[in-house]
């Protein structure tokens, strides 16, 4: 019957490695026998969710036996207010994965194009893999997208090129004005992605003003998320901005009811708590400056990061870094590949948290060279 069903199977899943998400805190500490465990590995907000989200949260859960609305009503027409948008702009994902999977879905055909850069977010390349796709990877220049070496890959046969923007692992950004020279230099016939998940993090000035290429009609889609800066992750919601072309397209494979109601009702009340996203932002700059100071004085270099996490060069096997830390009750990011085997990624956390990383890590880095 195994092998029946392998062969039944799609064939792209052949050699196909799937995502492996951070371990929760719960089971590192039932798997080491140990309690405290701190939590640095998945860029989630150290503050929490929103207290306005919180208490909308509680407001809705009488309302749990009722399904969801599918169409996202209110939720779109805040959002809409917020970026100067029409609903028509807007799709809500499970997640900014969910309107990933629904662009793959829709656009990509087995033996299409696609371009990302490497090392980028994992999901892009396994997307395009399931669907078949060739994809073209282009190395980063100074840990941050190669918007130029991008666009010249692109070929008569790419049909979507994909942008992290902060890109996840590096926390690298690219510069307006290139942004805006890459779309220049594009085909009009290609599909951009822009993910834009850690962009509130990122310095005013280094913001670009990617919903204009949305306003102008080009086949283009922005994704944000409520995962992260709006310490939402645990609800899973997420959403693109396109052409409302693009949108009905997407609205054709998106499943019915997608965005659970509490998601919504919390997402909707998190939009407007601009002291949670101050606070959220200050925490974030001091943690990482300290990070950063502390790295340093330990001989070790990251990329210059506008996002809530760093990438760390430890100069030797950093997945086994990471198990080490693991055991003691620090749970980072472990990376690989052919570009990060002595890097791990970690989230900017609380004061104490960032404080406890540091001790850990000082500690397995004096244990290596005993």
């Amino acid at each position: 019957m195994a092998k029946l069903l392998e062969e039944l199977a799609s064939p792209y899943l052949q050699g196909f490695v799937p995502y492996i998400p951070g371990k929760p805190i719960g089971e590192v500490e039932r798997e080491f026998g140990i309690t405290g465990a701190v939590k640095l590995a998945s860029n989630e907000n150290p503050l929490g969710p929103s207290p306005l989200a919180l208490r909308a949260l509680r407001e809705a859960l009488p309302e749990s036996h009722r399904y969801p609305d599918g169409s996202g009503y209110y939720l779109k027409q805040e959002l809409a207010r917020h970026l100067g948008l029409t609903p028509n702009h807007l799709v809500l994902g499970n997640g900014c994965n969910e309107v990933l999977e629904m662009m793959a879905r829709c656009f990509l055909l087995a033996g299409d194009e696609v371009v990302i850069a490497d090392p980028a977010f994992a999901i892009y390349g396994m997307l395009a893999h399931l669907q078949g796709c060739t994809t073209i990877r282009v190395p980063l220049k100074a840990w941050t997208h190669d918007l130029e070496a991008m666009a010249k890959a692109v070929t008569s046969r790419t049909k979507m090129v994909f942008v992290g923007n902060p890109n996840n692992p590096t926390g690298t950004a690219v510069r307006p004005t290139e942004l805006t020279a890459f779309m220049d230099a594009l085909p009009e016939d290609v599909i951009v992605v822009i993910d834009e998940a850690y962009i509130e993090y990122v310095p005013p000035e280094m913001v670009p003003d990617s919903l204009k290429f949305v306003r102008q009609g080009r086949p283009v889609i922005v994704l944000r998320t409520f995962s992260k800066i709006y310490g939402l992750a645990g609800l899973r919601i997420g959403y693109g901005m396109a052409p409302p072309s693009m949108v009905a397209l997407l609205e054709r494979v998106r499943a019915p009811f997608n965005v659970n109601a509490l998601a919504q009702r919390a997402a909707l009340a998190a939009l407007d708590d601009h002291v949670h996203l101050s606070s959220s932002r200050k925490v974030n700059e001091l943690g990482k400056a300290y990070l950063s100071g502390e790295l340093h004085r330990l001989g070790l270099e990251c990329p210059p990061s506008v996002a809530n996490f760093l990438l760390v060069d430890l100069k030797q096997d950093g997945p086994a870094v990471a198990d080490a830390l693991l055991r003691m009750g620090v749970i980072v990011r472990p990376l690989g590949g052919a570009y990060l085997k002595t890097h791990i990624r970690v989230t900017i956390g609380t004061p104490p948290e960032n404080e406890r990383f540091v001790e850990a890590l000082r500690s397995v880095l004096h244990q290596a060279s005993i």
